[in-house]
């Protein structure tokens, strides 16, 4: 074990917003016995600050499902891979043939675009700091998307994803990290977590067996194959589960803690 990857939202972070302390605790003693730590996350780079905050964590993470990689120390962006404008407005247009009533939104490096009605709670954040507006007055040439997304009120995010996939697939790689919601995440072709993981990992001498990797849900799916040790929460979504190697105990039961210190003590590793 010489590089953890961890999702973060339902594999660490609950909705209430916490990392327990018993999971901080596993990260700080790998950090202390030299495992190297990346969270990769669907989170744009403005929503890492629980990283920062409950665990002190100051290194990369790999946001945006593998679109961006962001420097925490530095605040800066260090790479992303973008979505085109016509790529993005093409996209919407196919999916609004199949889903008349889809509302869509793209994430870009400097911001978030909403349609509106996109968010139906009133009081949220995004809306207070972002307009909502059509996509195609808002996204100029000078914008680069690294998330495009497509929600619908009524099905399941399963079977969103089963109709929109396989007719976008020319035009971007599609997957969802929402439980309940269907809504979708759209990202340039080949884009995914492993692929930027395995950069990473690559950069710093880790083989993909020296890996352990923990996630919970469809977007999760690439990273737990290629992993050398991948677990996902036995609270996670069904198609993560069948893809992991292996199975951490459920997101209540502090799995990614219970995993952690179980290969911790095989290395000898001990810690309170």
């Amino acid at each position: 074990m010489r590089l953890v990857a961890s999702d973060i939202d339902g594999t660490i972070l609950g909705h209430d917003g916490k990392i327990s302390d018993r999971t901080i605790r596993a990260f700080h003693a790998c950090r202390d016995a030299g495992v190297e730590l990346v969270f990769v996350t669907g989170r744009p780079p403005r929503w890492l600050h629980p990283l920062e905050e409950q665990l002190g964590h100051t290194g990369r993470v790999i946001c945006s499902n593998g679109a961006v990689v962001w420097d925490l120390e530095a605040d800066r962006l260090v790479s992303a891979r973008t979505l085109a404008i016509e790529t993005v407005l093409e996209a919407r247009r196919i999916i609004k043939g199949l889903r008349p009533a889809a509302l869509f939104a793209a994430e870009t490096l400097t911001g978030f675009h909403l349609e509106p009605g996109f968010i139906e709670n009133e009081s949220s954040e995004l809306l207070a700091e972002f307009t909502p507006a059509p996509l195609k007055q808002t996204l100029t040439d000078d914008d680069s998307v690294v998330k495009f997304l497509a929600i619908v009120r009524d099905g399941t995010p399963d079977d969103f994803l089963a109709e929109v996939a396989p007719a976008v697939e020319h035009l971007a790689a599609t997957t969802h990290s929402s439980p309940g919601v269907a809504m979708l995440e759209l990202s340039l072709p080949g884009v995914n977590k492993a692929v930027t993981l395995a950069e990473y990992a690559g950069a710093l001498g880790i083989d993909a067996a020296d890996v352990v990797a923990f996630g919970d849900m469809p977007n999760d799916i690439e990273m737990l194959r290629w992993a050398g040790h991948g677990y996902a929460m036995a609270s996670g979504h069904p198609e993560a589960i069948r893809a992991a190697g292996q199975q951490a105990p459920h997101f209540d039961d502090d799995g990614v803690a219970q995993v952690l210190e179980a290969r911790l003590a095989a290395l000898g590793v001990q810690f309170s």
